[in-house]
């Protein structure tokens, strides 16, 4: 019987090459990887050597050298996430969070603050992005310029790291005055713009060490210094304080203060009915006369030496001093940039945070400050 021409075509010699490759193809899959887990002390000091360098790394920072003095290729470090935890006591618990904040508009209250937070600061590592503007390159060089001072200074001030972004976009709104800002007709393509900036910082930094994130605004210029672990203390996956502002009243004539964030609410049936007849693309906008929405503020839910821990649920929350579970974020929540539920930024974040399961809570009588412009 004749022979198939490709069998005859077929050398020993390549039948066993064939076989030597299958079986070492077979070793390498079934083999064990020699890696071993990342421990909790390799998690806190992921750190990078730079101040200005992001929160963690891919790979340890000590590499070990070959006989030839060049380094080795860095070992597979694997992070086993449902280990990590976002407790009542992150302090107690070496938990790491993540400060991150927009930036148009340094102010000199803002960082002091930040460096009176008495938070351990090696756990926590800060994050900026500002705009590529004449205010935004201003106000970069005064951030770098109070990062170094900080990093350089006592080792108790400094942060675990830093990270500074500049935005690959242009702003909507050039002017960053309040008057502006806070027009009705430019809100929804500033949110917007808001929102590529919040989830661009977050994507860059959030690392596998993370237990929480706190938003900060770069103009919250007055906190409690223990802001982070009174937050925390509540163990709820997405907290917010109410944001209030310090002005001079001159009917009383003296210091007085009033709300000022109006992002923070629970929902009302005059809202639904809002959003039930809007398009795709319009969004509801809070705090404006024009659109009333008879939602519950948050902000008038103060009460005169109230206890700063009682909890209100919210539907929607502002991005002043927004406390988040990491895992809220890695789950998928972050900041629609295009009308979520006829809602955009900090309150479609909210939406989202309530659509993966998660419960959104307020403290109307815990209180941080805006600047006064």
């Amino acid at each position: 019987m004749a022979v198939a021409r490709s069998l005859r075509r077929t050398s020993p010699i390549t039948l066993l090459l064939a076989a030597l490759l299958a079986f070492g193809f077979l070793f390498f899959l079934l083999t064990p990887s020699a890696s071993t887990p990342v421990t909790v002390q390799q998690r806190q000091q992921d750190a990078a050597d730079h101040p200005l360098s992001p929160p963690t790394k891919p790979f340890l920072k000590n590499q070990p050298s070959r006989a030839n003095g060049e380094k080795a290729p860095p070992p597979v470090v694997h992070y086993h996430l449902n280990e990590l935890k976002a407790t009542d006591n992150p302090a107690a618990n070496g938990e790491r969070v993540l400060i991150l904040t927009p930036m148009a508009r340094f102010y000199q209250e803002y960082w002091d603050n930040l460096v009176k937070l008495s938070y351990p600061h090696e756990l926590i590592s800060l994050g900026f992005i500002l705009p590529k503007t004449k205010e935004g390159n201003a106000a970069t060089a005064a951030l770098q310029a109070a990062v170094a001072a900080t990093q350089s200074g006592p080792i108790d001030d400094r942060f675990a790291s830093v990270t500074i972004l500049r935005q690959d976009f242009d702003p909507p709104i050039i002017s960053q005055d309040e008057k502006e800002r806070h027009k009705i007709e430019n809100q929804k393509v500033r949110r917007e713009s808001m929102s590529r900036a919040r989830n661009s910082l977050l994507f860059t930094t959030l690392g596998p060490a993370t237990s929480w994130v706190l938003w900060l605004d770069a103009d919250i210029v007055e906190t409690p210094h223990t802001l982070i672990q009174d937050l925390a203390k509540h163990n709820k996956a997405v907290i917010v304080p109410n944001c209030y502002q310090r002005y001079y009243n001159t009917e009383k004539k003296a210091m007085d203060v009033r709300p000022y964030d109006y992002n923070s609410w629970r929902d009302s049936e005059t809202a639904l009915q809002l959003a039930s007849k809007m398009g795709p693309d319009e969004i509801l906008l809070e705090g404006y006369a024009e659109m009333a929405t008879y939602r519950s503020l948050m902000a008038y839910m103060a009460v005169e030496g109230g206890d700063p821990h009682r909890e209100v649920q919210l539907d929607g929350v502002g991005g002043t001093a927004l406390m988040v579970k990491a895992e809220v974020h890695r789950d998928g929540a972050m900041f629609p940039a295009f009308p979520f539920y006829h809602l955009v930024e900090t309150e479609g974040f909210a939406k989202m945070a309530r659509r993966l399961g998660y419960t959104c809570w307020g403290l109307p009588n815990y209180f941080v400050y805006h600047y006064n412009e």
